[in-house]
Order: structure tokens, then C-alpha cells, then sequence
């Protein structure tokens, strides 16, 4: 079977493999056939040459295994040892390998829902995204309201551009895109009210004391820097997400600023998949036209070379990247 594997940075090259079977499917498990996957912004720093850590490691970096770095998916099931899936289900989620990026994938049967089997698979591959968007929003509800209140999302990438849409959905008054790529032409589009071309520490700098934002979600990821200015950024008695992917095992932040003002700073890893991936295609089917705009360019897996260096490039029309056999 082909599978894609990265044999330098920012370099891809089709392989043939063994076929996987049935008998190497685990209880709990399904065999994929690849339908569709999307390139998510945590795929690039593997992608540009990091190796990485994934569970499992046994001392082989990440970047040796054939598939990777891709965990969202889109698969017809071959073979399934999970209760909830059936072969010839098409599912949605997560590659939990993170190595979607072949012929037939293995995955774990609880990252994984059916959806509306109307939806595109280039489009259904945004639930997956969607679904990690909605359990963070969610764990922001938990603790305090969105309904009226400002948010800020630093970072309007594929991620904060649904976080934007999102916390709009959800009722905030005003939402703050702040990103220095131009995103003007598709904010509208993810209910984004304010957009700011800058870099954070910029927009931080000339932020007035009363247009503080009431919550800030981090989007970037991958740096200490921005998670920084979005603690200096939010109002007093605020709230800040941290999503993006940290790099390093220690983020130092300004305890003081979080005691003074106090905020609440939050994080977290999406939990309950399936639950998710379900309410991602409930959302979806309440925004028709949310996944349509979403998803902006599509490519075959074969591409996969030419799909990482779009999604590497800072271009302000380019959402979504999407590849479908």
C-alpha cells in the first residue's frame, strides 16, 4: 500500500509498504481505508524537521514512521474490534498514531464518529478540528460566560479562525482576531468583528486599558511568547485559553500579572472524541456554511509534498488544507 513519509525537512516521499491487516487490529481498534485527512498547524514543526514524541516512542523519533505527522482523518472501516463501528462506516477524527498519512490507517475506535454522510469529505474533515474548537470552548463556559462578553483570538490560522467563529456562535459581543497575516477578506466569514494585522506584542502594546478583552485564546502555539501576551493582554478578573501546542515542557509566565489581576489561565487536551466529533457535526449542520468556507484548498495524498509547503506559507486566502483520495 503507498504511505507518505517525511525523509528530510520539508521533504515527502511516496513509499509502498506492507498492507496492514486485520489480525494486527487491537481490541478497541479499526482498520481505515483513507478517504481524506486534513493538514492541521501542529503537522508543520515535524513537517520543518522536528522530531517530536508521541506516546509509545520507543526511541525511534516520531518522524521515522511512515504516516506521520497526520491525525486528522476521514476513513471508510475494513475491520473493526470496536463496539460502535461497523465495516463500511465512514468515520471522521482522529488518527491516534498520528500516521493517517497512507493507505490504510489503524486507529483507536473511540477518536472516531460517523457524520452526515452528505457533508464532502474535504469539508468533513474540519469536524475533527471543530470538535477540539467546541470541548475548549466548553471548558471556558465552565467557568465563566461568553454571552456578551469580548473575546480576543490570538492567532487566526485554521484553529483561531474557528475559535472566532465559535465563541461568536456562542454569543460573545465582540470578537478580536489578531494575527500579522491580513486575514481581512475571510473574517467576516467566521464571525471575527475586529480584525488586527499585527503581531501580539504589538497589539498588546497599544491595547487601551478599556478594550481589554474579557477572555483571550491562544491559537499559536509552539513559543512562550504569545501565551505571555495573552495574560498581559486580558482584562482584569479575566480568562485565557491556552490551545496551541507548547514546544518545551516549561512555559515561564508573569505569576504577578495573573495574581494582581486576577486571572484564570486554562489548557487542556481534548477529551470524550466521539461526544465531540458528534457535537462538531451537530454545529456544523447549524452553520451550513461554516465548513464550506473553512476549507479552501484540496489536494490528493499523492500532493502531500505540495499541500505542507501551502500550509507552511504565510497566504491570507489559505484556511483549511484538505487531501482527498
Amino acid at each position: 500500500m503507498w504511505a507518505q513519509r517525511l525523509i528530510a525537512p520539508y521533504e515527502f516521499e511516496q513509499i509502498d509498504v506492507p498492507d496492514l491487516t486485520e489480525q494486527q487490529v487491537g481490541e478497541g481498534q479499526v482498520l481505515l481505508a483513507f478517504v481524506a485527512a486534513g493538514v492541521c498547524g501542529s503537522d508543520l514543526p515535524a513537517f520543518r524537521g522536528a522530531q517530536g514524541r508521541l506516546p509509545g516512542d520507543d526511541g525511534a523519533g516520531a518522524a521515522e514512521k511512515v504516516g506521520f505527522p497526520i491525525h486528522e482523518i476521514v476513513g471508510d472501516v475494513i475491520v473493526s474490534r470496536h463496539p460502535q463501528h461497523r465495516p463500511g462506516d465512514r468515520l471522521v477524527g482522529w488518527a491516534s498514531g498520528f500516521d493517517g498519512l497512507m493507505e490504510r490507517v489503524i486507529s483507536d475506535g473511540e477518536g472516531l464518529a460517523t457524520y452526515d454522510p452528505a457533508l464532502p469529505p474535504a469539508h468533513a474533515v474540519g469536524l475533527q478540528p471543530l470538535a477540539c474548537v467546541l470541548y475548549a470552548i466548553e471548558a471556558v463556559a465552565q467557568r465563566t460566560e461568553l454571552a456578551d462578553r469580548h473575546v480576543a483570538v490570538i492567532g487566526q490560522g485554521s484553529i483561531g479562525l474557528l475559535f472566532s467563529a465559535v465563541a461568536k456562535a456562542a454569543g460573545a459581543r465582540r470578537v478580536t482576531g489578531v494575527d500579522p497575516v491580513d486575514r481581512r477578506d475571510v473574517a467576516a466569514a467566521f464571525g471575527v468583528d475586529t480584525v488586527v494585522q499585527s503581531p501580539s506584542d504589538r497589539w498588546v502594546r497599544h491595547l487601551d486599558a478599556g478594550d481589554r478583552p474579557d477572555i483571550v485564546i491562544e491559537a499559536v502555539g509552539h513559543q512562550v511568547a504569545t501565551l505571555g501576551h495573552a495574560i498581559e493582554a486580558v482584562a482584569p478578573g479575566g480568562t485565557v485559553f491556552y490551545f496551541g501546542v507548547p514546544d518545551d515542557d516549561s512555559y515561564p509566565i508573569s505569576m504577578r500579572t495573573m495574581l494582581r489581576n486576577n486571572l484564570t489561565l486554562i489548557s487542556g487536551v481534548t477529551q470524550e472524541r466521539r461526544r465531540m466529533l458528534e457535537a462538531a457535526g451537530k454545529f456544523a449542520a447549524e452553520h451550513p456554511e461554516l465548513l464550506g468556507n473553512y476549507v479552501t484548498h484540496v489536494f490528493t495524498p499523492h500532493e502531500a509534498q505540495a499541500a505542507f509547503e501551502l500550509a507552511a506559507r504565510p497566504v491570507p486566502e489559505r484556511v483549511k488544507i484538505a487531501m482527498v483520495g
